[in-house]
C-alpha cells in the first residue's frame, strides 16, 4: 500500500471541526522561498473554492511546508486537495508530497494557542527575529 493512501486508512473527518493540518513540498523542496509562490501559497487558503470547504482561521507558509488551522465545512481530504491543487495551478507544477498530517483540536479555547503556535514557526525556525518581518502568515484573532 502506498505511503499516502496508508495515511488516509481510519481518517474520519467531522464538519464543524477545528483542524491543523501541514503539508509538506515533495522531498521538502523549498518552493516557497520566492516571494511569488509563497503569495500563491497564502493567497490559495482564501480561495472560494478552499473556502466552501473550510474556514481559514490561521496559517503560516514555511519554505517547504505550510501549517493550516480551520475550522471545517466539509471533508477534509476535499478541503486539503483544493489548497493543495490551486496552489499547483498557481506554481505552475505539482509541488506537493502525498497525503498530510491533521490533528483535530478538540477544545475550542485551545484556538489561539494553537495559532501562536503556528505564526511563531518562522520564529522558531530562524526565518525572522521579529513576526512582522514575515509576509506569509495569519490569523483571525489579530
Amino acid at each position: 500500500m502506498h505511503k499516502s493512501h496508508a495515511l488516509r486508512k481510519g481518517r474520519n473527518s467531522m464538519a464543524g471541526g477545528y483542524y491543523l493540518v501541514t503539508v509538506a513540498t515533495q522531498k521538502r523542496c523549498p518552493h516557497f522561498l520566492t516571494f511569488e509562490d509563497a503569495c500563491c501559497a497564502s493567497r490559495s487558503f482564501y480561495h472560494p473554492r478552499v473556502a466552501d470547504s473550510a474556514t481559514t482561521l490561521s496559517f503560516v507558509v514555511m519554505p517547504d511546508h505550510i501549517h493550516w488551522l480551520l475550522l471545517l465545512n466539509g471533508k477534509l481530504s476535499e478541503a486539503v486537495r483544493c489548497y493543495k491543487s490551486y496552489v499547483s495551478l498557481g506554481v505552475g507544477e505539482r509541488i506537493w508530497q502525498d497525503g498530510f498530517h491533521d490533528r483535530m483540536i478538540r477544545q475550542e479555547e485551545d484556538l489561539k494557542a494553537v495559532a501562536r503556535y503556528i505564526v511563531g514557526n518562522p520564529l522558531r525556525a530562524g526565518l525572522v527575529s521579529n513576526i512582522n518581518h514575515y509576509s506569509f502568515w495569519d490569523a483571525a484573532w489579530l
